[in-house]
């Protein structure tokens, strides 16, 4: 589990093909000064598995399922990512809970400089659109963010727009994202849980049964 608080921003080394995935390796020297085999960091919002580490850079393989998913399969060496650890117990929870199980991507469409904050809006994939809330929390490239606005339900194109502080945008990559670009979306878990459940209860129970 993660917190969308991000701890730095690492930088990937190298790219493998490894049967239908590929083995990812990124430089990330605070992450990787207490990694170990088996441990979890979080790269863009997707939780990876580390399967080799050094003092300051560590290996994962990334399946087929998450590179269709995510932006992942995009990623060459030298591009900039948002690095996160798992979250120890009895730390401070900063942002909200984050499983690093990417929903699906966006695409930034707006992008809005003020004189301090910036103003992202997100196209947001249609099923996904109803677990997005005003005020609600959702991890954009692994970052915890506010929702500050919402299209409407009845909008062909859904969007989602956040707004950035000084802090975000020094401390992660959503700094250099322009529009155009792809980003992977993290919803809710609640939501996900809550739609999952009502789901259940539109569908009337089957007549029958085992005898």
């Amino acid at each position: 589990m993660f917190t969308g608080i991000i701890e730095e921003i690492g930088a990937v080394t190298a790219i493998e093909t490894s049967g239908d995935g590929v083995r990812l390796s990124v430089r990330a020297p605070l992450a990787t000064s207490d990694a170990s085999h088996g441990d979890s960091i979080s790269v863009n919002g997707v939780c990876l598995t580390v399967v080799d580490s050094d003092d300051a850079s560590f290996t994962a393989d990334v399946m087929r399922q998450t590179l269709d998913m995510s932006t992942l399969a995009d990623l060459a060496p030298g591009r900039p990512v948002n690095i996160e650890r798992a979250t120890a117990v009895g730390t401070r929870l900063g942002g909200h809970v984050v499983q690093g199980h990417v929903d699906g991507t966006g695409v930034i469409r707006e992008v809005r400089p003020g004189e301090r904050w910036r103003v992202l809006r997100v196209g947001v994939p249609a099923n996904l659109a109803p677990l997005v809330v005003d005020k609600g929390s959702i991890a954009i490239d692994g970052v915890s963010l506010t929702v500050s606005a919402v299209s409407d339900p009845s909008a062909p194109e859904p969007w989602l727009e956040v707004s950035l502080i000084p802090e975000t945008l020094e401390a992660t990559t959503l700094a250099e994202r322009v529009p155009g670009d792809a980003v992977n979306l993290e919803t809710d878990i609640l939501a996900r849980h809550v739609q999952r459940m009502l789901a259940f209860t539109a569908t009337p129970p089957s007549e029958g049964g085992s005898r």
